[in-house]
């Protein structure tokens, strides 16, 4: 079971889950240093209002035992404490989902041991070594049961990896050298086969060991929005200051006296303690559902932009294509059978282990059922492909097949006299005596470049038999996935270095608003940088080292797990399932988060509101008798009323810990309906829950005796 999964497993329940909550409780207790309280403002004031109000309690039993209001003071102490612990569990419970995580994770490092090739091309002789203790550029042996011991890069051979550990699917996927799928994650098991991975992580900065670092939260750092938020709680709570220290001296001119223990937690029942005590909860909370969905945020700041995001920028390959082309079709001239087209290019592409030659083998095998031969046996020569001949083929006896670019074919086949020249739509100027079979390729090759493929011409001993069609594959469900980011307002587009003919049939095809084609990395980045100048804001998906300036130009950069280690250090998020449709989710949590901050900002005001006018008639009317048309609830006396305030002060932030942490559903909803909402039910919820509170442990307490 992979450390994603139990995390899955655990968050429905992580209130009553024991391996979260008892480290919770201890955590709560450690978390009472004033150098990480500091860090609450509002939480940091309940401290040391807590602290203050036990000295006095202290100072009185040693001087008068206690006085006549001991049980009382005890009480309100009690509840002050239990006020800033509760705060601290909420906090410590948010952070044990990673924490439990990051144990496993942690294990899973510290126990691979590393196969380090002592001599390079010499993949039996090895040594074992910790692979904590790999470094930079060491070559492993990766063999079939073996783990990953750390981010590296293949350099030879093919294999079936297994990388549910990092992203919680258990499907392999296919790793190997060359190309896009070269990347592998430490942490991750070889099933099938053997590799040689050149170690590219420096040591102790392996991706395992970030991703350790970020679900632990060591790296959460405040979000502006969170800065801003604590601003404003700390003036609430420094206009409350000045609000109560004002209350003795209009206590004295009606001839009475409050006591400081009173004041005190009169102070901290009206300050916003509820949003001040879960706004971390909130925070980690966010970071975590992202790791529920196979995304790493490396800050809070990430997650909060996703909730505002405009604009999509994708690029092409390996994003929102497989990234390799692959044949799809056997197009063959007039006079030339589909089935002779397919067996001519398969046997030139038996040697070629590019993965276009290696899919022209499969689509001839289950179209037709031809199978690979061998090419020793045949007496074959593979003649491998070259930037100047821009083709390739086989020798086999008396026969050649070659296979290539349509130029290039079209001038092989006429012996290298004629000058065929390829554009982007076709061959456009042809030899005078070209035959019918060529001018017939060339309008095949205009077709498949119109429907956005990549046009391969195979000719057999000077005679041309057709074209292979190979195409991008656009991943499955895209479309669909694109159509529901239009839905919520955010425009895609879709970046790439292709020509405008097949950007715009693979944009067409995957359901993109808009495409930028033949697009340089600088290109990107202004794009990027245009829209952001319009005062939108951006999120780009990408996974190649040439998408790395525009993932860090980004306000949120999501990086495939799949592609460069350029790529997925540029960006502040990266997907485990390198998914770009993804964005949805990480959108929708983006945005889950800002409404759960809301949501429990507005309750926490409303109910600051509520409780100064339950508690503050009931407090005063001893000495002014006139307040008795304000004492709505009846409290029994001042003393249960400030009693049952601090009380409920307590336990309503015990009863949001499961909101904060689970967050506000999503709804796609403007801000206008959005705030309506918040006034409705968190709002009026705010001001209703406190009375009807209040009044019942009022009642409790009065028949309990407790003042």
């Amino acid at each position: 079971m992979s450390a994603v999964k139990t995390t899955r497993r655990t968050t429905g329940s992580a209130m009553l889950d024991p391996a979260i909550v008892i480290p919770a409780i201890g955590s709560a207790f450690v978390k009472l240093d004033p150098r990480a309280m500091i860090k609450n403002p509002v939480m940091f004031v309940v401290e040391m209002v807590a602290v203050l109000t036990t000295a006095i309690f202290i100072k009185s039993i040693v001087i008068d035992g206690g006085g006549a209001s001991f049980g009382f003071t005890l009480q309100i102490i009690l509840w002050l404490w239990f006020t800033v612990l509760f705060a601290n569990f909420a906090e410590a419970v948010a952070e044990g989902r990673g924490k439990a995580q990051a144990d496993t994770l942690r294990q899973t490092m510290t126990n691979t041991k590393a196969k380090k090739l002592l001599m390079e091309g010499n993949y039996e002789l090895y040594e074992g070594v910790p692979a904590e203790n790999l470094e930079q550029g060491d070559l492993v042996l990766v063999e079939a049961g073996d783990l990953i011991p750390s981010d590296g890069e293949i350099i030879h051979g093919v294999a079936s990896v297994n990388e549910a550990a990092i992203t919680g699917e258990s499907a392999p996927v296919i790793r190997e050298s060359g190309g896009d799928r070269s990347a592998v994650t430490g942490g991750t098991m070889v099933i099938s086969d053997r590799i040689v991975v050149r170690i590219t992580a420096a040591k102790g900065n392996s991706f395992l060991d970030r991703m350790i670092k970020l679900v632990e939260g060591a790296a959460r750092q405040k979000t502006p929005n969170e800065i801003a938020l604590n601003i404003l709680l700390a003036g609430l709570t420094i206009i409350f200051v000045f609000a109560t220290v004002t209350i003795p001296s209009y206590a004295a001119y009606a001839g009475g006296q409050i006591s400081v223990v009173v004041l005190a937690a009169l102070f901290v029942t009206l300050i916003p303690t509820t949003i001040g005590a879960l706004l971390s909860a909130i925070g980690i909370a966010g970071m975590d559902r992202l790791v529920r969905f196979n995304v790493l945020a490396m800050s809070g700041r990430a997650v909060e932009a996703a909730g505002d995001v405009d604009t999509l920028l994708l690029d092409k390959t390996g994003t929102i294509t497989l990234g390799n082309r692959q044949a799809t079709a056997f197009r063959p001239v007039s006079g030339v059978s589909e089935e002779a087209l397919a067996d001519a290019a398969q046997l030139a592409s038996l040697a070629d282990e590019t993965p276009e030659g290696r899919s022209i083998v499969v689509l001839a095998k289950e179209k037709y059922g031809l199978r690979g031969r061998d090419l020793a046996e045949l007496s074959a020569t593979f003649v491998p492909f070259t930037a100047q001949t821009r083709m390739s083929g086989v020798d086999a006896g008396h026969s050649s097949v070659r296979k290539g670019a349509v130029d290039a074919i079209l001038n092989y086949v006429n012996g290298g006299g004629s000058r065929a020249v390829a554009s982007g739509n076709a061959v456009r100027a042809l030899h005078p005596g070209m035959s019918d079979a060529a001018r017939e390729i060339s309008a095949i090759a205009d077709e498949v470049a119109k429907a956005g493929g990549t046009p391969l011409a195979v000719a057999k001993d000077g005679r041309l038999l057709g074209v292979v069609h190979l195409k991008d594959i656009v991943k499955g469900g895209i479309r669909e996935r694109f159509a529901e980011l239009r839905r919520m307002g955010i425009r895609t587009v879709m970046i790439t270095g292709d020509n405008p003919m097949t950007a715009a049939a693979i944009a067409a095809e995957a359901g993109v608003d808009d495409f930028l084609a033949q697009a340089t990395p600088e290109d990107k980045l202004k794009l990027i940088r245009d829209e952001q100048a319009k005062g939108k804001l951006v999120a780009m998906c990408g996974d190649g080292t040439n998408d790395a300036p525009a993932l860090a130009q980004a306000d949120v950069g999501v990086a495939m797990n799949t592609g460069t280690q350029a790529a997925r250090e540029a960006g502040n998020m990266v997907d485990l399932d390198s998914n770009p449709t993804k964005l949805i989710e990480v959108v929708e949590i983006g945005k889950q988060l800002l409404m759960t901050r809301g949501a429990l900002t507005t309750f926490s005001i409303a109910n600051d509101v509520a409780k100064y006018f339950a508690i503050i008639p009931a407090m005063f009317l001893a000495f002014y008798p006139q307040l008795g048309v304000l004492n709505v609830m009846q409290l029994e006396s001042p003393q249960s009323a400030i009693l049952s305030a601090i009380i409920f002060n307590a336990l309503i932030i015990i009863a949001l810990i499961p909101l904060s942490l689970k967050g506000v559903a999503y709804r796609a909803v403007g801000a206008g309906a959005l705030l309506r909402r918040n006034l409705l039910i968190y709002g009026l919820g705010g001001i209703v829950i406190p009375f009807a509170g209040i009044k019942a442990i009022d009642l409790a307490i009065t028949a309990l005796h407790l003042v």
